[in-house]
Order: structure tokens, then C-alpha cells, then sequence
């Protein structure tokens, strides 16, 4: 399996929960910004009724998240078996809770689905999580919203937090791909010798007057850093070089 696909399979285990919501249109929208995002992973706690055709015409393509959708009774049953909760929460609560941004609510939810399933949890869209909800929750998340009008309908709140958590995931991806093998030191050295060595052999390179070749050629190299394989392929062009020349002669 590649870095890729490795890194897809644990965005599967992203979970959006949604918890006793009012609108079913609402539940298609839902369904359709995760998909935007990649999510695919839709629980529905006890919703008020159950995805309808308002839902499936919302949610446009994203009918396939839809239909997995799963439906629970609690809170507690969407969530048991998930390493990491994160609910949804304006600041101002009578208990604090440790907090997080939206960037780094999707950073430690992409971290730690690589361990366990994760969940995002959604509230009412009168009255969000209750108390007692929100504390089965390790964090809350705020939107910072505009404080002057800062009412989101569930359907943006869920496409900006599920847009943090693909940027995460997207970084996270690029920085696994990134980490490419590079050659040893002493192998390098080996490189550089196979190197001069073929151009003295074809006269590139004047044994009694080398000049700076060798460093500038060096010099290259070590910005341009070839990954091992890469130096692989140069060595293999090199013994190639010299058998043509060996043949020749």
C-alpha cells in the first residue's frame, strides 16, 4: 500500500457526528461538504428524523455518504470505540474546557486517526451539545466567527472544520512523501570516485591538469542531493560508460 493510500484509509476513520438534528436537508449538506473534503464516515445520534429526500437532494453527489450514514441512540454509542472527541462549542461556557483552533482541531485529528478512530461532534442547530455532552468530549472547538454575526448553519461549520482537517491531512501527506533515502557519506565518496575515474578514461577530465572540474562537479551534486536510487541510476550510467569504452579497446 502506498503513502497515499495509507494516508486515505485513516482519513475513512474521521468521523462526523452529528447529534439530534432538527433538519433532515440539513444532513444531506452535511453529507456533501465531507465528501468535498474526503470524509466519508457519518454517524447521526438520535436525529429528530431520518435522511428523507430533502437529505438525498442536498446532498447532491454525495449520496454514497449518505446511504453509510449510521444512526445511534447516544452520544456515548457513537464514540466508544474512538481514541480522540472533539465537540463543537462556542467559548463561553459556564465549565471550561481545553480549547482548540479549527487549524489545529484538524492537525490533531489527522495525528491521531493513524492510532484509533476520531470523531468531530456537532450539536442542535438551536442549541448545540449540552453540557453533558460536551464533556464526553477530550476538546471543544470554536469557530472564530465574525462576533458581530457569528451564527453558522451546521452545513458551513461542518465544511470549515472538515476543510482544516483535509489541510492537515494534505500536509501531512506531502511530509511522508518527502521522506526520501538518501545516500551515506562514504557512498557518495564512491560516486565521486567512480565519476573521475570515467572522465579521465574519456579524456574528459586531464589527470595532469584536472582543473576544478571535480569540485564543481561535487559542488552539483551535493546542492542538487540525488535520493539513493537516483545515485543508483548514475552509477549505472557510469559502468555503462566504462564498459563501451573497455569494449572499444
Amino acid at each position: 500500500m502506498t503513502v497515499q493510500q495509507t494516508q486515505k484509509s485513516d482519513l475513512a476513520n474521521v468521523r462526523i457526528v452529528l447529534v439530534n438534528t432538527s433538519h433532515t436537508g440539513n444532513i444531506g449538506s452535511t453529507a456533501r461538504a465531507m465528501k468535498t473534503m474526503g470524509l466519508s464516515q457519518l454517524i447521526l445520534v438520535n436525529p429528530v428524523d431520518k435522511p428523507d429526500g430533502k437529505a438525498s437532494a442536498l446532498a447532491a453527489g454525495a449520496g454514497d455518504v449518505l446511504a453509510n450514514a449510521k444512526i445511534v441512540d447516544t452520544l456515548e454509542e457513537a464514540v466508544a470505540d474512538c481514541g480522540l472527541v472533539v465537540g463543537t462549542s462556542a467559548r463561553s461556557r459556564t465549565l471550561s474546557w481545553p480549547m482548540l483552533e479549527p487549524r489545529s482541531c484538524g492537525e490533531k485529528l489527522v495525528a491521531e486517526v493513524q492510532k484509533y478512530p476520531v470523531a468531530l461532534v456537532f450539536g442542535r442547530e438551536n442549541n448545540g451539545l449540552s453540557n453533558e455532552e460536551l464533556q464526553q468530549c477530550h476538546f471543544h472547538v470554536c469557530i472564530p466567527a465574525n462576533p458581530e454575526y457569528s451564527s453558522l448553519n451546521l452545513a458551513a461549520a461542518v465544511q470549515t472544520l472538515c476543510y482544516e482537517i483535509r489541510m492537515a491531512w494534505l500536509h501531512q501527506t506531502e511530509l511522508s512523501e518527502e521522506q526520501n533515502e538518501y545516500p551515506l557519506a562514504e557512498e557518495l565518496e564512491r560516486f565521486y570516485s567512480h565519476l573521475e575515474q570515467t572522465l579521465s578514461k574519456t579524456n574528459f577530465i586531464i589527470p595532469k591538469h584536472p582543473g576544478m572540474v571535480m569540485t564543481k562537479l561535487r559542488r552539483l551534486f551535493n546542492r542538487a542531493r540525488p535520493e539513493t536510487q537516483e545515485l543508483n541510476i548514475l552509477r549505472g550510467i557510469l559502468a555503462s560508460i566504462d564498459k563501451s569504452i573497455t569494449s572499444k579497446d
